[in-house]
């Protein structure tokens, strides 16, 4: 979205003169090094596993922290653990979100293998699921196996056009059809007025909660990336950039202090522009558990990633709206809202909730090369 966990449009009162062709070259630089994972070369490896996972790194993740550390064990199999630095303690203090992410890598590699005739057992926590954190023990270990008769999925070709879109959406909800098609038998859609009112309002609140409880907000102020340099110097995180933030940055108008301090323009332009991001909903995607085990979690991450791709392929955008599913304090009554509104009691869990429509296209996220990740 404009200013969104990623990137941010502000506008400078009576314009903005830059002097020199410095500051020139700062207003149009661009990142590259933290896009250059999402260009998949056409020679693959020769080991199917770098191939996967070099697909897998593109995976959607909370905050965009790539919590993914891979550890290659002997020719054929992959251990994947968290990064204890990449957990979001504020607004995922059991690690739900980060579990959900380590999902969809595993279904991008899975997904990614077939491709070239190979199949991923996936053995979820093989040393029993770690609650109520994340600790150091395996998410998953992966087995690779050949396999002639394996059926690659027609998913692979949206895997480096697959991109969170933060952006207004539309107000014209996408076609039954193409819901149906979304979700298939991996998450619920719908765009019925009366579900949509409800969760507009739901969602505005609870980004201003988040946003305006400090230490909420202050885990994705630090994760900030401002300017094309920040970008390429550390591609994790959110990233905030374009052609007005490099010519605020390059005059000192904006950075992470100003983005964080309530009283400054900054931080209230962003407040606005984000509310009207997570209003704009033209339709939503669901994906409920019955229980809320790792293993579900894992699942939901597996299954959200799917109707992700499947939007792309049918050129519509998707937008996590995550607030009210989070779980400390300032945000339990909207938790217990968002469940009541749809339907779900009996420790059925809801996952994940997304907006899906049509939206002016973003570009990809910053990513780490897939060396980084590998122990």
């Amino acid at each position: 979205m404009a200013i969104s966990r990623r990137s941010i449009i502000l506008g400078a009162g009576g314009g903005l003169a830059l002097m020199g062709m410095g500051a020139v070259w700062r207003v149009m630089r661009q990142p590259t090094a933290a896009i250059a994972p999402w260009t998949i070369d056409p020679q693959p490896p020769a080991d199917v596993r770098l191939d996967a996972l070099r697909h897998a790194i593109l995976a959607p993740n909370p905050h965009n922290r790539q919590p993914w550390l891979i550890r290659l064990i002997g020719e054929d199999q992959v251990e994947l653990t968290c990064d204890p630095a990449r957990r979001l303690p504020e607004t995922d203090p059991f690690d739900r979100q980060i579990t959900i992410g380590f999902g969809t890598f595993i279904e991008l590699a899975r997904i990614a293998a077939a491709e070239r005739g190979w199949v991923v057992d996936a053995v979820p926590f093989p040393r029993g699921e770690p609650v109520p954190r994340l600790d150091a023990r395996p998410i998953a270990r992966l087995a690779f196996r050949r396999d002639a008769t394996v059926a690659r999925d027609p998913l692979f070709a949206a895997i480096t056009r697959r991109h969170t879109n933060r952006n207004v959406y539309g107000a014209d909800a996408p076609m039954p059809r193409q819901l149906m098609q979304v979700g298939q038998r991996d998450a619920m859609a719908s765009a019925d007025p009366k579900l949509i009112a409800q969760v507009r309002a739901l969602a505005v609140r609870a980004i201003t909660i988040e946003i305006l409880t400090h230490r909420t907000f202050m885990e994705s102020v630090d994760v900030m990336r401002v300017g094309a340099e920040a970008i390429d110097a550390t591609p994790d995180g959110l990233a905030i950039g374009g052609p007005l933030v490099e010519a605020l940055h390059a005059v000192g108008m904006i950075d992470r202090t100003q983005l964080a301090d309530p009283s400054s323009s900054a931080f209230k332009i962003g407040l606005k522009q984000a509310r009207d991001s997570c209003g704009s909903v033209p339709a939503v995607v669901w994906i409920a558990t019955d229980g809320n085990s790792r293993a579900a979690q894992l699942d939901a991450g597996r299954r959200y990633v799917r109707a992700q791709l499947r939007a792309t392929m049918l050129g519509l955008s998707m937008h996590p709206l995550s607030q009210a599913l989070q779980e400390y304090p300032e945000m339990a009554a909207d938790y217990a809202r968002v469940h009541a509104i749809f339907g779900l009691g009996g420790g059925q869990r809801l996952q994940m909730l997304a907006r899906i429509g049509a939206a002016q296209p973003v570009g990809p996220a910053p990513r780490w090369p897939l060396a980084t990740h590998l122990l």
